[in-house]
């Protein structure tokens, strides 16, 4: 088969239609280049140009030839800095699961600032809860997860990018909406609206962890799975939530959202979850911008 180096050889001939001028502009003599022409000739079994004492022409095979070696050449240069590309990060493709209350402030912002930074890699979003992300990432399925809790096992990175206070949701017309303060102890005995441990186990064994410690007994009436389904429930009447801050900026017409005070620790988190093998060098890049544009635009970690 034919090498790269011949089909220069060829198609420099065939644009100059002259040895000697197609050798100098390959910094080469004419013997071997002659020698590659004929080689390649005989590779493929016909003749590429007719040649006199005084001319040089193309056949016909010559020129229908010309034209596929052009491609090939243009292609093969595009393969090469594709290859370049990619081991800088400049292209490729990133896989990145996140929980679903990530989409209100923190994902559309930061996607848009790495994006910018990061064009031409393309960027594949999957929602998944915290224990879905675990677990796809241990199979590989993903390169980067925003989940609510870190993944401790060896061979696993993590950042926290946020940490934020819980609010109370609670419907216009209920008692606590226009309360002077809101306590803990005001959730005594109402109908409450909670993350199920199936689906959100971070918050939900932080927050019943959080309410038993404190002696305090809601009414559950539902466990739910994402807090824009607790959100929608609490905007019907159906009872009151605590839901991460981030989580006001939806907005539903009959749900107000009040301070309290949960004590210290009880906040909730987002955290940056990967592989500490992960060769994929867009990811690399991309793992930066996200950390850069989140730290940009949330000020850091919040106490």
């Amino acid at each position: 088969m034919f090498e790269l180096s011949q089909l220069r050889c060829f198609t420099t001939v065939a644009t100059e239609l002259n040895f000697r001028r197609a050798a100098e502009r390959l910094n080469m003599t004419q013997p071997p280049l002659s020698r590659q022409i004929q080689l390649l000739e005989h590779q493929l079994g016909v003749e590429l140009f007719t040649r006199s004492t005084r001319s040089v022409a193309l056949t016909a095979a010559g020129r229908a030839f010309f034209v596929e070696a052009q491609n090939l050449l243009e292609r093969a240069q595009q393969a090469a800095l594709s290859a370049r590309r990619f081991a800088d990060g400049d292209i490729g493709s990133v896989n990145i699961a996140f929980v679903g209350s990530a989409v209100y402030e923190f994902l559309p912002k930061v996607i848009a600032e790495a994006r910018l930074k990061q064009p031409q890699v393309k960027i594949d979003l999957s929602e998944m809860n915290t224990y879905q992300q675990h677990e796809a990432l241990r199979a590989r399925r993903i390169d980067l997860g925003i989940a609510r809790a870190p993944l401790l096992d060896s061979g696993y990175l993590t950042e926290c990018l946020v940490r934020e206070p819980f609010v109370l949701a609670t419907p216009a017309t209920h008692r606590l909406a226009n309360a002077a303060q809101v306590r803990v102890q005001d959730l005594d005995g109402e109908p409450f609206l909670m993350y199920s441990h199936a689906a959100y186990p971070p918050f939900n064994e932080l927050l019943t962890g959080m309410l038993r410690s404190a002696q305090v007994t809601p009414q559950y009436v539902q466990w739910l799975g994402s807090s824009l389904t607790i959100l929608a429930l609490v905007n019907a009447g159906m009872g009151v939530a605590l839901v991460p801050r981030c989580a006001t900026s939806v907005v539903f017409k009959n749900v107000v959202f009040r301070d309290i005070d949960l004590g210290g620790g009880v906040q909730s988190e987002l955290h940056l979850i990967w592989r500490e093998s992960n060769d994929n060098p867009a990811f690399a890049m991309l793992l930066e911008a996200i950390k850069g544009a989140a730290r940009d635009g949330w000020g850091g970690e919040e106490s």
